[in-house]
């Protein structure tokens, strides 16, 4: 009987081609990745692996990004992989270092799996606002209460942030979970109503996603009310999230339905940046990434009373990403009417 020899090229599928190509999709610029749920803003990705995935799907923009982070790396196999990851590292080397070298920047991108966008200024350019924001829903792996959530990048640098993960623990994967600060939702970019944050689970969702991208700019809109538990009392919370590329500035706009009245709403940001109040609805980030008043938030100060928390951060992992403190920033509105609408602008002088 003749033997029967089947043989299958997996890279050929569009599935696994299209899982490589997340690792450029959420590259923000240099060594800053898009950080949603359990993820860290600051990666140093296996800069040939990622080279030899593009080779295998043919994608040159991958190829180039892997010799990219390779380059960046200094062309040297990670101690920490596999002898057969470093074999494959060593005689692949002469290939690696031959090839174009280049960070991706994809304009724009989406992907409706995870209802994430992300968009840039220009094709190719950390030059301007970056913006990043998610839909989904909250029972997704490595979860995060943290549906509607947006992070700002200016010049390739954080500005508005996800904070990411700490050091995991028993208590990470635990009934405890959302125990932990950074996983919950009054720590991310996202609403607080009268106390109530956003629960765990899968019927904590979006709805009503819509995405849209041209050359004048891209947007996500989504309505939070579903992500929320009854506690909240949101008939519907309609976020529009849009990067505008021509005026260089991210618009949220928030326009909300209360089933019952509210004491307080607070709005959150999460950022690295202290900020200074520089006249009544506008803030101005300080400190030395960027020149004084280059970006300024701009929020409706007769809705809003703004405070600013300082957090100290002690676990190794976040100091990775953002240093010794974190800064949250808290626009809160008292006694909000019962529907309404609210926009906040970053805006970043060129």
């Amino acid at each position: 009987m003749a033997e029967m020899i089947f043989s299958a090229d997996f890279f050929r599928m569009p599935l696994v081609q299209e899982i490589g190509r997340y690792i450029y999709r959420a590259h923000i610029c240099e060594d800053y990745f898009i950080n949603f749920a359990d993820a860290s803003a600051k990666l140093n990705i296996a800069g040939d692996l990622v080279f030899r995935y593009g080779q295998r799907i043919g994608d040159r923009r991958m190829q180039a990004f892997g010799a990219y982070a390779a380059e960046r790396q200094g062309f040297a196999p990670d101690r920490n992989d596999s002898i057969g990851r470093q074999l494959a590292s060593l005689f692949n080397l002469r290939e690696l270092k031959s090839c174009p070298r280049s960070q991706p920047l994809v304009r724009d991108v989406w992907l409706p799996g995870i209802q994430v966008i992300a968009a840039r200024r220009r094709e190719i350019s950390a030059e301007g606002l970056y913006l990043a924001a998610q839909g989904g829903h909250n029972a997704e792996s490595h979860n995060h209460n943290d549906v509607g959530n947006f992070i700002v990048y200016a010049d390739g640098r954080p500005v508005i942030i996800d904070v990411g993960v700490e050091t995991y623990t028993a208590k990470t994967f635990s009934s405890q979970r959302y125990e932990i600060w950074t996983m919950q939702s009054g720590f991310h970019n996202l609403p607080t109503i009268d106390g109530v944050m956003q629960a765990a689970g899968r019927e904590f969702a979006a709805s009503d996603v819509h995405y849209h991208s041209d050359d004048g700019g891209a947007q996500l809109s989504l309505n939070l009310a579903r992500a929320y538990p009854l506690q909240a009392g949101l008939d519907s919370w309609k976020r529009t999230l849009r990067l505008d590329r021509g005026g260089n500035q991210v618009e949220v706009t928030d326009s909300y339905s209360l089933k019952r009245a509210a004491a307080q709403v607070t709005q959150t940001l999460m950022t690295p940046h202290k900020v200074a109040q520089t006249a009544a609805g506008e803030l101005a980030v300080a400190g030395d990434t960027f020149p004084s008043g280059r970006i300024k938030l701009f929020y409706d100060a007769r809705a809003f009373s703004f405070s600013q928390e300082e957090i100290r951060i002690e676990d190794a992992r976040l100091k990775a990403s953002w240093g010794d403190r974190l800064y949250r920033i808290n626009l809160t509105a008292e006694k909000p009417r019962l529907r309404d609408t609210w926009t906040l602008r970053v805006v970043q002088q060129l």
